[in-house]
Formats: structure tokens, sequence, C-alpha cells
């Protein structure tokens, strides 16, 4: 027997169709952004689980990192690339919401990551924060927080001057592009603190090194790091 809940619940989605981002399809519930048949194909790297795995290596002999992980391997054309785009270019919080929870459950089963006091998102330089309306790491954060019930510490770290986009920047050029560009307001809320540092996708790791060396001047803290995704090489 239909109730009236049903028919109205089955013109919404006639009308308001609720669809995987990935292929289109219409077979998920109303709180999923990603169809089963796509979550399966996304490029998971189990990073969460393994020391001295890419990630960490990106950032040893350079800054001290406690743990590090990203969620999946990031390649072009593929669809973790579309995902991320959804997020950052097209308004799209839910699927970074979506995808930060993804995180945040591996993180949570992990023998690693343990006792984190602070998430914090990598800074925006404010006038591209104020043009795109929000900070794309905050919202993975927002995700992750809502799984591993770890608040976020944000407008202490600052990024302090505009650079210009790493897309085709090589490596050197890429740490003289972000050097110096973060500062940390107020040393002493992060003092003795076990922070992790949460950005979107992590390619040569220099903006993440650049926030981290700032980070690194604060007494006793203990830095980790965790993106969504690692640039496949």
């Amino acid at each position: 027997m239909f109730s009236l809940k049903n028919i109205f619940t089955d013109a919404m989605h006639l009308f308001y169709p609720h669809t995987c981002i990935g292929c289109g399809s219409d077979l998920l519930s109303k709180n999923e952004q990603v169809c089963i048949k796509c979550l399966r194909i996304l490029p998971h790297t189990g990073f969460e689980n393994i020391k001295n795995n890419s990630v960490e290596r990106i950032f040893t002999g350079r800054v001290p990192i406690e743990d590090a992980t990203a969620e999946f391997y990031f390649s072009k054309t593929q669809l973790i690339q579309h995902l991320i785009h959804q997020l950052k270019y097209k308004g799209n919080k839910e699927i970074g919401i979506y995808l930060g929870s993804i995180l945040g459950k591996n993180i949570l089963k992990s023998s690693y990551f343990k006792n984190i006091d602070y998430l914090i998102p990598l800074p925006l330089y404010p006038d591209k924060e104020y043009k795109r309306g929000y900070n794309q790491a905050e919202i993975i954060c927002n995700g992750m927080a809502s799984v591993l019930n770890i608040p976020l510490h944000t407008k202490n770290v600052i990024r302090q001057r505009f650079t210009a986009t790493q897309t085709k920047k090589r490596r050197t050029e890429r740490w003289q592009n972000v050097e110096g560009s973060f500062i940390v307001k107020n040393y002493e809320a992060l003092e003795g603190k076990n922070i992790l540092l949460v950005d979107d996708v992590i390619t040569t790791g220099a903006t993440l090194e650049a926030c981290s060396q700032a980070l690194s001047a604060v007494k006793d803290i203990t830095i980790n790091i965790a993106t969504l995704a690692i640039a496949s090489k």
C-alpha cells in the first residue's frame, strides 16, 4: 500500500533527481554522493596503515612529520579528478564532506594518527578564499570531523601572501613560490598539541611543507598530514 510520504518522495525524486556525481545513476541513497559502482573503482592507497609511505617520504629530511597519508591516487581523466574538481571549482561542498568522511573513517581504523587534538585545514590566501566562497580543505575537514569527533582549528594559521598556481612549476620553483607564505598568529594555542594538517591533493608537497615549517616553530607540537589524494607519477 502506498503512503502519501512515499508518493511525495517519488515525486520529489522525479522532479529533483539525486544522482551519482560519477556516472549519473540514481541508484543511491539521499545521503550518498557516489554510487556503489563508482565507489568501488576509486583508487584507495591504504597509506593510513603503512609507515614510510609515499606521502611520508616526501617530507623526510625536510620537516618533522609524525604520520602522513593520502586517501586516493590522483590521475587526470579519472573519476577522482572529477570529484575533486567538483569540490574546488564547481561549488560542490557536499562531495568534499563525503570524501572527507571516507578519509576520516579510514584514519579512525588506523593504528596511527592517535590522540589528534585539532584538524587544521591548509589555509588559502584570503582573496582566493573570498572569490571561491570557501576553503576546500576546511570542507574536507568538516567531513573528517563528523567521523573523528575532532575539532577544527582555523584562523590561527594564516596564508599571508598570494602565490601563483603551482601546477606547472618544478619542485624547487614550487618551494620558492610558497616559502614564507604561512604564519602562526598564536603559538600558545598550539603548544604541546598533536595536529592533523589537511589538504586536497599533494604533488611535491611544497605548500604543505611550507605550512609545516611555520607550525614546527610552535613548542612541542606534533604534526601529521592527510590529503584526499596524492598525484600519480
